[in-house]
């Protein structure tokens, strides 16, 4: 059955390094239908890849060279909830690797310009507690961070 909706991420014409970067960052990742150009008025050489669709973390994403120049924004962003400190500290390492930055409060860019929040999985837990204290004290221990730090937000929350 067709996937009801998917992301897709405009690049230059750089898809199928996305498709490879990203594969060796996220476990598992698939790599699935390549279209390519035909004939077309913006002078893209026929045959060269269109679109890439690839299985990231159980969501299906279609990666697109448009060969026109679109910037990102911190509008929209790719949210990996973590379960521990290990696995935040590696996917914002590989994230921010090769000319990535970090941003603030666990938000990333990758070296394409993607946006993406490194959390823990807990994290929706602690933001929508109807405990005011707890979800106010979460917030303020992230609003110090770069990366986040799960032991830091978790104590936070408890000690709340």
């Amino acid at each position: 059955m067709p996937a009801k909706m998917y992301i897709c991420i405009w690049s230059d014409n750089k898809a199928a390094e996305m498709a490879k970067f990203y594969k060796s960052i996220f476990k598992g990742t698939k790599i699935g239908k390549t279209s390519t150009w035909g004939s077309n008025p913006m002078g893209v050489k026929e045959g060269s890849v269109l679109t890439m669709h690839i299985t990231l973390l159980g969501q299906k994403i279609m990666l697109l060279n448009g060969f026109t120049k679109m910037e990102f924004n911190d509008s929209i962003s790719m949210v990996v909830p973590c379960k521990t400190q290990k696995e935040i500290d590696y996917y914002w390492k590989k994230l921010t690797s090769g000319g990535g930055r970090p941003v603030q409060c666990g938000w990333c860019i990758d070296k394409y310009g993607v946006r993406w929040q490194v959390a823990p999985a807990q994290f929706d837990t602690w933001n929508t507690t109807k405990n005011k204290n707890k979800k106010e004290a979460v917030m303020q221990a992230m609003w110090k961070m770069v990366k986040l730090d799960m032991k830091t937000l978790k104590e936070a929350y408890e000690n709340a």
